[in-house]
């Protein structure tokens, strides 16, 4: 009998190892730097309660957000928030106030009309000429306009007048300084809404330090809070990696992409906030397994070997895994012991058992790879409706939102479990994003080594167009989706507004991943260096003194027992064919 012939992908390595994970150790754990954050709490909590004029309140919202210390304010966000929202506003002829009020508003899910913006725009419906050298109300009325919905002219008016002025001054560099000049730059290019939290708020920390206006109680605490919450996430990765060693899953399937590190930098997009590491270290062990799996439909597996493996998953039978090859043992072995991990979990604290959920999302995801492997090896193209039909789920994004869900959500209940079995648009349109944003960067690549053919070549055999012309359709198709995100998700009141903003992250964290090419398949390019912003490289403080730089074991031992209770939120503050515009961007999936 002949030997199975398989493909093999040529996955670069992973270029960290577990003894360099296992060397990590900060500082910031510390006794004295953990005093000193709540002391900047306590501070900034005076600042807060000082602050009365409704102009203030939105700035300081909206840089306590963009540091990423909101959380530990919510009290006072939605305080400052639902003021302004009800009392109405007084800044009608201040750009930057009412676009900064208008996208601070629809972000926590007010409703407010774009009508705000006519004070702006003379009886042509065009802005005004007047507003051209406004660049910071340019700046900020192009951040609102990227939270518009369909049908919202006002808004696409808005974007196309911010976006053409703001080109101006930057090709006009000689009339503004360096740092407004890198900051219309950072925003020309994705704007907050669309950016990792995490991510953001470590590029903004160096932005707001320079600004004149800035507040030092503020940046400090931010600094300080970001490199505490840096330790967790080392002890996070040191606990995943000694849990992934022991699967022997990299020793076990060489074939496939070995990437702990990056799986984690994916959960610290979407859930950055400390008391989120439950799902954080749950969401990482399934985004390992499923690229295991993944790889396993896309590259490895025979056909009749996935049909099995679909079918082994699909009745969660232990029993059914002998039928199947060793590699595909271990791999089922090591995601069956997982979820009855997580299910014993939130069994034992909430009394629900959650196996029936979880397993149906498993099973879902591997149909999906399977269809897309079917395709490759009868060598069908389909349409990009068929491809966008099955791909947004087999993009994971629905199985890992689930879990999400499943993580921080008490209690529990079956009705709200069955609901999400509908594939609601907090799936749908997040998961959209993902595949969209993966295929733009990464079909070029699958396509030279004779994979499926992905949303752009799919778009193209529909059309006859060409490739450039196809990747336009694709970014307009995921503009078209953000769209929908912020109609149909963000406005959403179903849910809880931690589940809500985590679906969106997840959305936002695929395009960081995907900005400059493959961070997943590639690891040694921008996910690198964002690794280690994020994980493994502290902020320098000022004025650090040589005493702060030395923690003593009592000081580690200080930290173990009061880490959690400081980063946990103050009490209670805590698409040439001519088509209708909607046609033409969006396939009926």
């Amino acid at each position: 009998m002949s030997a199975t012939i398989r493909r093999s992908a040529n996955y670069k390595p992973t270029i960290w190892n577990d003894e360099y994970i296992q060397s990590l150790n900060s500082v910031y754990g510390g006794k004295k730097f953990l005093q000193r954050a709540e002391k900047l709490k306590s501070e900034v909590i005076a600042l807060l309660e000082k602050t009365n004029d409704q102009f203030d309140q939105i700035e300081v919202v909206d840089v306590l957000q963009r540091l990423g210390i909101f959380y530990h304010f919510k009290e006072y966000v939605e305080r400052f928030l639902k003021n302004i929202h009800i009392l109405g506003w007084d800044n009608i002829d201040d750009l930057h106030a009412t676009a900064l009020r208008f996208r601070l508003l629809r972000q926590h899910g007010y409703k407010i009309s774009t009508e705000v913006f006519r004070n702006f725009m003379d009886e042509t419906g065009n802005f005004k000429t007047t507003f051209c050298n406004d660049i910071k109300g340019l700046l900020s009325l192009y951040e609102a306009s990227n939270l518009s919905m369909e049908g919202e002219i006002i808004l696409d008016a808005a974007k196309e007048f911010a976006t053409h002025h703001l080109k101006q001054k930057l090709d006009q560099n000689n009339i503004i300084n360096e740092n407004i000049a890198e900051e219309i730059a950072h925003v020309l290019e994705l704007p907050f809404h669309f950016r990792m939290p995490r991510l953001e708020s470590r590029w903004f920390m160096d932005v707001y330090e320079k600004r004149q206006d800035m507040s030092p109680v503020m940046l400090e605490l931010a600094k300080l809070d970001f490199n505490i919450v840096q330790t967790m996430y080392q002890d996070e990765l040191k606990e995943l990696s000694r849990w992934y060693s022991e699967t022997g899953l990299a020793e076990k399937l060489r074939f496939a992409r070995d990437r702990l590190v990056e799986c984690f930098l994916w959960t610290v997009g979407f859930t950055f906030e400390p008391r989120f590491r439950y799902c954080r270290i749950m969401s990482a062990k399934f985004a390992i397994l499923f690229t295991f799996i993944d790889d396993i439909y896309d590259v490895y597996g025979t056909l009749d070997e996935l049909e099995l493996f679909t079918e082994v998953v699909e009745r969660w039978g232990i029993n059914a895994i002998e039928q199947l090859p060793d590699y595909m043992k271990i791999c089922f072995l090591a995601l069956f012991n997982t979820v009855n991990e997580m299910a014993y979990d939130v069994l034992r604290d909430q009394g629900f058992n959650i196996i029936p959920h979880s397993t149906y999302r498993m099973a879902e995801l591997c149909k999906k790879y399977l269809v897309e492997a079917q395709w490759y090896y009868s060598g069908y193209k389909p349409s990009l409706n068929e491809f966008l039909n099955n791909g947004w789920v087999s993009s994971s994004g629905p199985l890992f939102i689930v879990n999400a869900y499943l993580c921080m959500t008490n209690p529990l209940k079956d009705k709200s479990l069955e609901d999400l079995q509908r594939q609601p648009d907090v799936f749908k349109w997040t998961s959209l994003v993902f595949r969209l944003a993966d295929d733009l960067s990464t079909s070029a690549d699958e396509m030279n080594r004779g994979d499926n053919p992905k949303s752009i070549q799919c778009y193209m055999h529909d059309t006859g167009c060409s490739e450039e012309d196809s990747r336009s359709y694709i970014k307009n198709l995921i503009s078209s989706t953000w769209k929908k995100i912020n109609e149909d998700v963000l406005m959403n009141s179903e849910y809880s507004r931690d589940f809500i903003e985590t679906s969106m992250n997840f959305a936002r964290t695929s395009q960081c991943m995907y900005q400059y090419g493959d961070g997943y398949g590639k690891p040694d390019r921008e996910s690198k260096a964002r690794i280690l912003s994020l994980v493994i490289e502290p902020i320098q403080l000022h004025k650090q003194s040589k005493e702060h730089s030395k923690v003593t074991c009592v000081d580690e031992a200080w930290a173990l027992i009061s880490v959690v209770q400081l980063l946990r939120p103050t009490p209670g503050i805590c698409w040439t064919k001519k088509k209708s515009c909607t046609e033409m961007l969006w396939p009926k999936i």
